[in-house]
């Protein structure tokens, strides 16, 4: 059996090892490696060490003459036992040497919360871990680790990851939660307690929208937003989308932090402390774009309702009680009972979060079935009413 085989991503030829390379093998290894690499000329060279158990003296010969000929080879994922024989060799400070990744299982794992990039699980009693949907996505995991510690320097409560890790073909961030729970558990199994937990949820959304943020530091949430109305340019009246596009320009460039997909399963409770936990839609910007999301998660979702109120929605509570956070959430954050001021709050908040409802629906091929069409025309309809009546998104 081979124990080199190539596979070329990126405009790089991978030398895939398995096995053993040692002095009985390590002549076919390299006439092997040679052959592949004469016949994808022009590329770089990664050695991926994933399924290597052991490489000897001889092994490292036959990597140190393929470095001579192509100075940018690197090795990825090294088990311990096979960088150890790297770095004790010196190797490391020749060749970039990256170490593998702890590999983990989330089979039978309790699943508590779903982002758009990913789902978290529960391991055990102390640890958490979000695995990422795109099996690519190492960029973002550190990407949203380094946002995750911005955030927490500047004061917001969250959990930072201190473990990168393989599940499956993807990749996930591990966290340390000690026997914390969501705040949407906590609801759904204290609905007594509704009122205490909306109180810790809205002490935390104002924590973080009460942060300032370095510009460069997190995106623009502004810009985002607008991308979301461009989209729609084709699918609303001309005078209605430059109005929606006006107003969310108008909105002032902030330098807020906001979270981006606030809801109760991102907040976790642990010894009587919130923690914001999903971090990679951090930003900055309006609260107003904060909102939208909020409004989304709370209600916006289930808009046109007509099922029972009673039903479990996503968030594992009832529809009525996530229709409820809402109202009591933006109650205490503006702390206003003006149902006035309520109503035009929740409208501002819903023709954006509609925005990207829409977006979202036609997107994922919404328009190809009639649920699709009448979901996305009632937010069309809805889009078009509220720009009318609204002249500013400021609240």
């Amino acid at each position: 059996m081979e124990n080199i085989t190539a596979k070329i991503k990126d405009g790089m030829l991978y030398l895939m090892a398995n096995g053993r390379i040692d002095s009985a093998n390590s002549a076919q290894t390299e006439a092997l490696i040679t052959k592949l690499v004469d016949e994808n000329k022009g590329l770089g060279i990664i050695i991926d060490a994933d399924e290597l158990q052991y490489i000897s003296s001889a092994g490292l010969r036959v990597v140190l003459r393929l470095r001579k000929s192509h100075p940018e080879l690197k090795i990825i994922n090294a088990a311990a036992e096979v960088y150890e024989i790297f770095e004790m060799t010196g190797f490391t400070e020749m060749i970039p040497v990256e170490k593998a990744y702890r590999k983990l299982s989330v089979e039978g794992c309790e699943a508590i919360g779903q982002g758009a990039n990913g789902m978290v699980y529960r391991l055990d009693p102390d640890t958490i871990i979000k695995v990422y949907l795109n099996p690519d996505s190492l960029p973002d995991i550190h990407r949203e680790r380094e946002l995750a510690r911005r955030a927490f320097v500047l004061g917001v409560p969250t959990a930072i990851p201190y473990d990168v890790v393989k599940v499956g073909t993807g990749y996930g961030s591990v966290f340390e939660l000690l026997n914390a729970t969501s705040l949407a558990k906590l609801i759904k199994a204290n609905p007594e307690k509704l009122d205490e937990a909306v109180a810790m949820y809205v002490e935390l959304l104002q924590t973080i929208h009460g942060t300032t943020v370095n510009p460069e530091d997190m995106p623009d949430m502004k810009a985002i937003v607008l991308n979301w109305a461009d989209f729609l340019k084709d699918y609303l009246p001309a005078d209605k989308w430059q109005k929606l596009h006006d107003l969310i320009d108008a909105v002032p460039v902030e330098h807020r932090m906001l979270h981006g997909d606030y809801h109760t399963k991102n907040v976790m409770l642990q010894g009587g402390e919130a923690l914001l936990i999903d971090m990679d839609t951090l930003a900055q910007g309006n609260p107003v774009f904060e909102f939208a999301s909020v409004f989304n998660a709370c209600k916006g979702f289930y808009l046109p309702y007509t099922g029972d109120m009673n039903a479990e929605c996503f968030m594992g509570y009832t529809v009525q009680t996530s229709f409820d956070i809402w109202d009591k959430t933006i109650r205490l954050y503006f702390g206003t009972d003006d149902e006035a001021r309520l109503a035009e709050i929740e409208d501002k908040a819903k023709l954006v979060g509609f925005t990207r409802l829409m977006r979202r629906l036609i997107r994922r091929q919404g328009l190809e079935t009639a649920e699709g069409r009448a979901q996305i025309e009632y937010y069309k309809n809805e889009i078009e009413t509220l720009v009318e009546k609204i002249d500013s998104l400021i609240f």
